[in-house]
């Protein structure tokens, strides 16, 4: 899975510079669809950004998600975030539109951008717009520029506001529904995306941090399918279910943090989202046979 970072993003665009390099909190830029055009026909290549973007593209394209294709014609709104991976397939050769990167430290000074449900799932991220909506958003894409290239010295606050408009209008309307894969190769990328998720949230480094997705009912939720789905795609390449999966890496960071760290039980369990202490503690010894306590004790023997 190939991640693309901040930097070699920007490397596209030597004569833009990051606002993560002026000081500033976080990280917010606008871009010419037209200026980042990837060549038509490229292969299928999944991708995670480690920011969030939103774009505003006006031609003929493809996104490929989990198992879903959802082509695009016309004006269409796309929101995408750093935890699901993607594919844009461009079909036409004239494109246009406005591609808008922020980091989640930027926006989250003003509310938390997980709670939006455009950056939640592809069932929300995919939003044609009409030719009577077009301006309306076009001009938006063209006032946040516009503010990021002034000198006001609030300009960030403002463009928060802005990027808040954008995203409230957006969810006003109705998204575009995808076409489902079929083929066995289908079940390879939702599994694929489905092992990508689960791993993207480990390790767990700070005691503050906490899983977000733990059951496959989250996991199907992130990848807009129906968990029975998710279920037979992952049992169908993996010979195992969702949930054997996710409680396999559950225990195996669980013995991590036991080994490597001196936080007691009840943070541990916290981290790995478990609501109570003896809920993890019960989990762990049915899985390993051996209480968390008593495993961290021979290992420190």
């Amino acid at each position: 899975m190939r991640i693309v970072e901040l930097d070699t993003f920007y490397k596209h665009f030597p004569d833009q510079e990051s606002t993560a390099s002026s000081g500033h909190i976080g990280n917010f830029n606008i871009f010419k669809i037209e200026d980042i055009l990837t060549p038509r026909g490229s292969k299928l290549s999944y991708s995670r950004r480690v920011f969030y973007k939103v774009s505003l593209v006006v031609g003929h394209s493809k996104i490929h998600y989990a198992d879903q294709c959802i082509g695009v014609e016309g004006s269409v709104l796309v929101f995408t975030n750093p935890m699901v991976p993607y594919f844009w397939e461009r079909i036409s050769e004239e494109q246009s539109g406005f591609l808008c990167v922020f980091t989640e430290d930027f926006f989250n000074r003003f509310e938390n951008i997980k709670d939006f449900p455009v950056f939640q799932n592809a069932a929300n991220a995919i939003v044609p717009i009409d030719e009577t909506q077009a301006p309306y958003f076009v001009a938006l894409f063209e006032k946040m520029a516009n503010e990021l290239n002034g000198g006001y010295a609030f300009k960030y606050d403002l463009l928060r506001n802005q990027l808040t408009e954008l995203i409230h209008s957006a969810q006003k309307l109705k998204p575009a529904v995808g076409e489902l894969y079929t083929s066995s190769n289908a079940a390879g990328r939702t599994t694929h995306l489905f092992k990508e998720l689960l791993e993207r949230q480990f390790p767990i480094d700070f005691n503050s941090q906490v899983m977000q997705l733990r059951s496959a009912a989250d996991f199907a939720g992130q990848l807009n399918l129906h968990v029975n789905h998710l279920n037979k795609c992952v049992r169908e390449i993996t010979g195992r279910t969702t949930s054997q999966l996710i409680s396999e890496r559950i225990l195996q960071e669980a013995k991590i943090l036991l080994k490597s760290t001196d936080w007691n039980i009840a943070e541990i369990a916290w981290s790995l989202a478990f609501k109570e202490p003896n809920h993890f503690s019960a989990f762990f010894k049915s899985h390993s046979g051996l209480s968390p306590a008593k495993f961290r004790l021979t290992q420190n023997d």
